[in-house]
């Protein structure tokens, strides 16, 4: 038996500083219910994970603490994207990124400017900083008061949309008169045809290529930006923030593109063919990237019905779509079966497009 514990009376503390408590953030993928049927809720590569990137997360020293500065994997990518090692900061996971983006440039009154709606943890991370999100339908050209970050998927999920080049640059102009900084979110630009970023002090890239690389349980992700950006991101990591696994996923990353040749075009392949069979059954949006979505009239109950038949789909309504769900391609026999199913619950007339 354990002695009972004493009752140690609590000083009162004033929690009004303290960030609110809030809800996660919608996500696809798993969740705390077990699931072992068709994901098609998380943009990945079906033909993941990468096998050179595998090999470095086998070789990896996990015996012993990282260099907790990860001077060698910053050079390799600094190297590897024509820049300074001082303007790459290493994450686990953008999310990772976005908070720390969040806290160091964001306080209470202050506004994240979202071009569409934005990934699930920036929005959250806002609101734990007390800051507001205004969502818009296209880069300004001029701030609102207190804007410090501005948002812009490249491209953008769900959507597909992507600002051009000159739209960021004008952007990141903006945003340098503004005192802000541009957030340019990278996740699935491996997937498309677009162009670099441009450089810019006031442009931040994101970039999490375990996405097209199929890895995404390794997390690897890092930033390119001014090093006074990069600064301010280390200054709220705490030590060896990534793991030996990840860092070493991160310094592969150069070696690993004879994996995406040859996959990605398989993947846009099998994306157009599933986008025109989506088509045939309702409303739907595909610009180029894995993921489309179809236009479902209740988009939770069919998410849930799919779910109950072994197949797990994206509700759109954190996006503000609730009549729409997100689906990313998989192989085409799996995709098959989601065609089947999607056309018994909707109908094959598409009535619901």
């Amino acid at each position: 038996m354990t002695a009972d514990l004493p009752i140690v009376d609590l000083p009162d503390t004033d929690l009004t500083g303290l960030p609110p408590l809030l809800p996660r953030a919608a996500h696809g993928g798993p969740d705390a219910q077990p699931f072992t049927g068709l994901d098609f809720s998380v943009n990945t590569n079906p033909y993941g994970p990468n096998p050179r990137l595998i090999q470095a997360v086998r070789d990896a020293d996990h015996a012993h603490y990282p260099d907790p500065t990860y001077a060698r994997v910053r050079e390799r990518l600094a190297a590897w994207h024509a820049t300074e090692a001082d303007g790459v900061a290493l994450a686990t996971g953008a999310s990772d990124l976005l908070h720390r983006l969040t806290r160091a440039y964001l306080g209470g009154g202050d506004t994240l400017l979202s071009l569409h709606a934005p990934f699930g943890e920036l929005g959250r991370a806002a609101a734990l900083q007390r800051a507001s999100v205004q969502v818009v339908p296209a880069l300004p050209a001029t701030l609102p008061a207190r804007t410090r970050l501005v948002y812009a998927g490249y491209p953008h999920n769900p959507t597909g949309h992507a600002p051009t080049l000159g739209e960021l640059l004008a952007a990141a102009d903006t945003c340098a008169a503004a005192g802000a900084l541009l957030i340019v979110d990278e996740a699935y630009a491996p997937f498309t045809a677009l162009p670099v970023p441009p450089r810019h002090p006031a442009l931040v890239r994101v970039l999490s290529p375990g996405k097209a690389h199929g890895i995404v349980g390794a997390r690897p992700a890092y930033a390119l930006a001014a090093p006074p950006v990069v600064a301010a991101l280390d200054n709220l990591a705490p030590a060896w923030h990534v793991t030996a696994a990840t860092a070493a996923v991160l310094a592969a990353l150069p070696h690993g593109a004879r994996f995406l040749a040859e996959t990605l075009p398989r993947v846009a392949a099998h994306a157009s063919e599933l986008a025109a069979d989506l088509g045939r059954l309702g409303r739907t949006e595909h610009a180029g990237t894995p993921f489309m979505t179809l236009r479902v009239g209740d988009a939770a109950a069919v998410t849930a019905d799919l779910r109950a038949e072994g197949i797990r789909v994206r509700d759109c309504a954190s996006y503000g779509l609730p009549d729409c769900i997100r689906v990313s391609t998989r192989l085409p026999g799996e995709n098959a079966a989601l065609l089947r199913a999607l056309s018994t619950r909707l109908g094959r007339g598409g009535r619901h497009g």
